[in-house]
């Protein structure tokens, strides 16, 4: 992957009406139960970046068929729950945490064998939050001495349903375990120990397929039941529209509006949390598109000030924070976060990397093992690292609007992975940003 840099002069204001590009979690699903239905699903706004596109990529290797993409159009045609060919070659997985995870419990269920492969930041992410249950329910997956990918899944082993409370609150690990569970023995049932995302049971209910809730945090699946295809209209994605709700928020004179932007009630901390800080956010036109609450959101510029972040919203926001500490530092006071320490494990350390790049730029920030004590202040000029992670580059190019000099931000290549076009469309935005090849 060639070298991508973002050099972003200082101040400006962000106006327009814009649509970020489409839910990065519901486009991974759409494709992979549209590839197990039985039939032929259609999908709007399919979120055309790299993790996506690995997603759809793996499913034509095991012999499915689809149609594009092509301005967010796509067409699977399902060929049910075993009807799946073994791929030639392992399958790579680019940088996309979520395809792994979630495959894993997919290919669990299948009659052969396959290797699950990624990039250099995937295969050091943690692996045995999904093969560990999974080997519960029966399959049989080798990883390296660490746990981590390269993943090889044995086929043909027979799945049984588990109970499995969630040692840590990951949708990835949810939904790993609700798709093995479609092709197990008896009932898989999951307890969650915070609220969070269920874009996977309400795709499965879209899909035909039913999905028990015994309570708030329990869900389960029988297996032996069929998927049938349907149409889904892909939302704009809210994590990727937390870096402009946060720009919006902290550069004077600035007022956007977000159009069709996913508001499932299990992905609204930022929102929540913004809001808690002073943010002025409006909530527009809430309707229902697929199954899946979306709405418009309009945002015009706020003081903010630092909170004690609940902890009960740390789940509901945990791919939102590196945006939400740039707030942070622009709020005055001090905000403080704790029960975060899944940030430790995303494609970078995301404590430690913004603690860096927070400090880097003049901003008093303390990482703790869980989360951080950030002092709000005034953000000079400078380099920051992104280490290849895309929402720390998206993240440190809105914290340019406040600053008193440009800010350079590194290793900025996989934006790509889930906010193509992040630079043409802030720039038309009125965010002062180029991007360089070094």
């Amino acid at each position: 992957m060639r070298s991508i840099r973002y050099f972003v002069q200082p101040g400006g204001m962000l106006q327009g009406r814009l649509r970020v590009p489409g839910d990065k979690s519901i486009s991974h699903r759409a494709i992979m139960l549209g590839a197990l239905a039985e039939g032929v699903t259609t999908i709007t706004g399919f979120l055309e970046g790299e993790d996506c596109l690995a997603t759809l990529n793996a499913f034509r290797a095991m012999g499915v068929h689809i149609d594009g993409p092509e301005q967010g159009q796509v067409t699977v045609h399902g060929v049910g729950l075993h009807g799946l060919y073994a791929p030639s070659n392992p399958l790579d997985m680019g940088n996309s945490g979520t395809s792994m995870r979630l495959m894993s419990g997919i290919l669990a269920g299948q009659a052969f064998d396959t290797v699950l492969t990624g990039d250099v930041s995937l295969s050091r992410r943690p692996m045995r939050r999904v093969t560990e249950p999974l080997t519960r329910m029966g399959a049989r997956i080798e990883a390296t001495e660490s746990g981590t990918a390269p993943l090889r899944i044995y086929g043909g082993q027979r799945l049984s349903g588990i109970d499995y409370p969630l040692p840590v609150a990951s949708a990835q690990v949810k939904s790993c375990l609700l798709l093995a569970g479609l092709y197990t023995d008896g009932v898989t049932c999951i307890t969650e120990p915070a609220p969070i995302r269920d874009h996977t049971e309400r795709m499965l209910e879209g899909f035909g397929y039913p999905v028990q809730r015994e309570d708030k945090r329990t869900v389960a699946v029988k297996g032996g039941g069929r998927l049938t295809a349907t149409a889904i209209d892909v939302p704009a994605d809210l994590s990727s529209a937390t870096f402009l709700l946060v720009a919006a928020s902290i550069a004077p004179g600035s007022e956007l509006l977000l159009e069709h932007v996913g508001v499932n009630p299990t992905r609204t901390g930022a929102i929540d949390i913004l809001r808690l800080m002073g943010a002025d956010i409006e909530v527009l036109n809430p309707r229902l598109a697929g199954g899946e609450p979306v709405a418009d959101l309009r945002v015009r510029y706020a003081p903010l000030h630092g909170v004690r972040i609940p902890g009960e919203l740390a789940p509901l926001a945990i791919d939102e924070f590196p945006a939400l500490f740039i707030a942070a530092a622009c709020a005055k006071g001090v905000t403080t976060l704790n029960g975060a320490a899944e940030l430790r494990v995303k494609e970078s350390d995301r404590i430690q990397v913004m603690a860096d790049g927070l400090t880097a730029l003049g901003i008093a920030a303390e990482p703790t093992p869980d989360g951080m004590i950030i002092q709000g202040g005034t953000f000079s000029g400078g380099m920051v690292e992104a280490h290849g992670d895309h929402r720390i580059a998206m993240s440190f190019a809105m914290a340019a609007l406040r600053a008193s000099g440009p800010v350079s931000i590194h290793d900025c290549a996989n934006v790509n992975t889930s906010f193509p076009g992040f630079v043409s469309l802030t720039h038309n935005a009125g965010l002062r940003i180029a991007e360089q090849t070094p």
